[in-house]
C-alpha cells in the first residue's frame, strides 16, 4: 500500500510537467470509459449522473488499493517478483496514457516513473521485513530453535520517509498543476464578454408560470446538467485558445484565436440542450442564454457549402482539447438555425465544466453530435469516411431531438390533498417548437394543458394542468405534441441508439 502511493504520488508530480491528463488515475479511467459498454455508460449517467466520474475515480483506486495488497503477499515470498509485478501496473498506465485520443509518447512517463519509483521502494521495504536469525537461547534455556526476528525500527524509518517524501512529491504536483490552471482561470476573469450585435428579446411574460417544484425558465449555470467523458474538466487558457478550420470542401482553411471571436458579429439566444442519455422524465435538459458566433458564418468564410449546394462534405468532425469527436450534419448547421460557438452562458463567460473557452452548440440535435465542449479543431468530412466517438460505440449518426415532456410536479409517490392540484412540468421539441401538452390520469381521457409563453421554438416550454384531485392511489401521464403536428409516442424505448421515448409517468397517492 506505501509502495503504490509512492507510485499514485510521483506519477502526479510528473504529471503535472507533462499534463495533468497524462497521471495514471485519469489516463487508467479514461480508457475505461472508452471501452465501456453503451448500455454500462447509460446506467451509470441513469444512476449516478453527474457523478458517475467520482464513482469511476474511487472504483480504480479500490481496484489499485487491492492489487497493491496483492502484490505485497507475493513480495513476502518473492522480492524481486513482487516488484516486477509492480512495474505491470506502469505498463498498464503508459498504455492506457498513450493510447488516449490525444495521448502522445511522453504521457508515458507519469506511470513509468510512478511504478520504476514504487517498485524501489516495495523491495526496500520488503528487505526490511524479511525475517533474519535472532539471538542464541541462553544457557541452560531450552528453546524449540532459533528465534527470529525483522528490523521494526529500520522498517519503521523507512516507511515514513517513503511516504513522507511521496506526500511531498504529490502536493508539489497539485501545487504545479494548479499554477497552470491559475492561468487559465486568470484568462478567463478578465474577459468581459461584449454587448451582442442581436441580442436576445427579454424572456416573455408568462413564460415562466412561477408554480412551485417546476423547473425554472432558465436553468442557472450551477444547476445545469454536465454529461461527458472529461474525468479531469479540461483547464484551457483563452489566449492559448485556437480553432482550426479545414478539411474536404475548405477552400480556405482558417484559424481563429478567441479575440478573433470576440470581434466578430455576436449573437445572444436562448437555446434548450438535451442529452441523449436522458430517460424519460430524466434531469438531462436545461436551458440557459447564450452569447456566441454563428459556425455557419465561419464556415462560409472557408468556402464551405452545404450538401443541398453542392458541397463535398455531409459531415462536420468537432475535436475537443481532451480528444472526443462529434459528428455533426453540415446541413443542419448552415439552414439558417442559430447554430453557435458559444462564448458566454447565463452573462458570464463560459465555466469550465460547461467548455471554456468556446463550445458548439447546435439546437434541434442532441449533445452527442451538436455539443463539442472545449473545442479545438473543425473538420469537414463525410458520414461514409468518419465515425465519431458515440457512433463507434452504437450510438445513431445523426440525432435529432425528440419531442418530449416531463412531470415536475407532483413528485412520484407524492401525497397532494383532495382538490384542485396543479400537475405541471416542461416539455420541449428544439427547433420544431411545442404545439400542445395534454394530461390524463388513471388512463382516461387527455385533457389540455395551459402552456406558458413561447419563447422561441429552440426552447422548452412550461405547462399547467388544474387536477380536480379525488382520494385513491392515481397515475398521471404525460405527452406533446410538436409544431409540426406530431405527437410523441407512448411506446417506451430506452436511450439507445438515438434517444428514449414514451410518456413520462407518476403515481400518487391522495389521502
Amino acid at each position: 500500500m506505501i509502495a503504490g502511493f509512492c507510485a499514485l504520488c510521483v506519477a502526479e508530480l510528473v504529471a503535472a510537467a507533462v499534463r495533468p491528463e497524462a497521471g495514471p488515475v485519469t489516463a487508467v479511467g479514461g480508457a475505461v470509459i472508452d471501452r465501456t459498454p453503451p448500455a454500462l455508460k447509460d446506467f451509470a449517467v441513469r444512476n449516478f449522473g453527474t457523478n458517475d466520474k467520482l464513482v469511476l475515480q474511487l472504483g480504480i483506486l479500490v481496484l489499485l488499493a487491492v492489487f497493491a495488497m496483492a502484490v505485497g503477499v507475493l513480495a513476502l515470498r518473492h522480492r524481486l517478483l513482487g516488484s516486477a509485478a509492480v512495474l505491470v501496473f506502469g505498463v498498464v498506465g503508459a498504455v492506457a496514457a498513450t493510447t488516449r485520443p490525444e495521448g502522445g509518447p511522453g504521457d508515458a512517463l507519469p506511470s513509468v516513473v510512478g511504478a520504476v519509483v514504487a517498485a524501489g521502494v516495495l523491495y526496500l521495504l520488503i528487505g526490511r521485513l524479511i525475517r533474519v536469525p535472532g539471538p542464541s537461547p541462553a544457557a541452560g534455556e531450552t528453546g524449540r530453535g532459533t528465534p527470529v526476528s525483522f528490523d521494526r525500527r529500520g522498517f519503521m524509518i523507512a516507511a515514513t520517509a517513503a511516504a513522507a517524501a511521496s506526500a511531498g512529491a504529490g502536493l508539489v504536483g497539485r501545487r504545479l498543476t494548479a499554477s497552470v490552471q491559475a492561468g487559465a482561470s486568470a484568462s478567463r476573469a478578465e474577459i468581459v464578454l461584449p454587448v451582442p450585435d442581436s441580442a436576445a428579446p427579454a424572456v416573455p411574460r408568462g413564460a415562466d408560470l412561477g408554480i412551485r417544484g417546476v423547473s425554472s425558465f432558465i436553468t442557472s449555470n450551477k444547476s445545469f446538467y454536465r454529461v461527458d467523458t472529461a474525468l479531469v474538466v479540461p483547464q484551457v487558457d483563452a489566449d492559448r485558445w485556437r480553432l482550426r478550420i479545414h478539411g474536404k470542401g475548405v477552400a480556405r482553411p482558417l484559424t481563429v484565436t478567441f479575440r478573433d471571436l470576440l470581434a466578430r458579429e455576436i449573437i445572444e439566444r436562448d437555446i434548450t440542450l438535451t442529452c441523449v442519455s436522458n430517460e424519460v422524465g430524466g434531469p438531462y435538459v436545461g436551458n440557459a442564454r447564450w452569447i456566441g458566433v454563428r459556425l455557419a458564418d465561419l464556415l462560409r468564410e472557408a468556402g464551405v457549402k452545404p450538401p443541398s449546394r453542392g458541397g463535398p462534405a455531409d459531415q462536420i468532425v468537432s475535436r475537443s482539447v481532451d480528444g472526443m469527436t462529434i459528428g455533426t450534419p453540415v446541413e443542419d448547421v448552415m439552414d439558417g438555425r442559430d447554430a453557435l460557438l458559444a462564448l458566454g452562458m447565463n452573462g458570464e463567460p463560459l465555466p469550465f465544466a460547461h467548455g471554456f473557452p468556446v463550445r458548439m452548440l447546435v439546437p434541434g440535435l442532441y449533445g452527442y453530435v451538436s455539443a463539442c465542449k472545449w473545442i479545438r479543431d473543425i473538420e469537414l468530412t463525410t458520414f461514409d469516411d468518419y465515425d465519431a466517438y458515440w457512433v463507434k460505440r452504437s450510438w445513431s449518426r445523426r440525432g435529432p431531438i425528440k419531442t418530449e415532456s416531463r412531470i415536475d410536479t407532483p413528485r412520484p409517490f407524492a401525497s397532494p390533498k383532495a382538490g384542485t392540484v396543479p400537475v405541471a412540468g416542461v416539455a420541449w421539441a428544439q427547433h420544431r417548437g411545442i404545439d400542445r401538452v395534454e394530461v390524463r390520469v388513471d388512463g382516461g381521457e387527455w385533457h389540455r394543458a395551459r402552456l406558458g409563453t413561447e419563447d422561441s421554438r429552440d426552447t422548452w416550454r412550461q405547462w399547467v394542468w388544474e387536477w380536480p384531485a379525488t382520494s385513491g392511489n392515481h397515475t398521471l401521464e404525460v405527452r406533446a405534441t410538436d409544431r409540426t403536428g406530431a405527437t410523441q409516442t407512448g411506446k417506451r424505448v430506452g436511450t439507445v441508439p438515438n434517444g428514449a421515448t414514451g410518456w413520462h409517468s407518476v403515481v400518487v397517492k391522495v389521502p
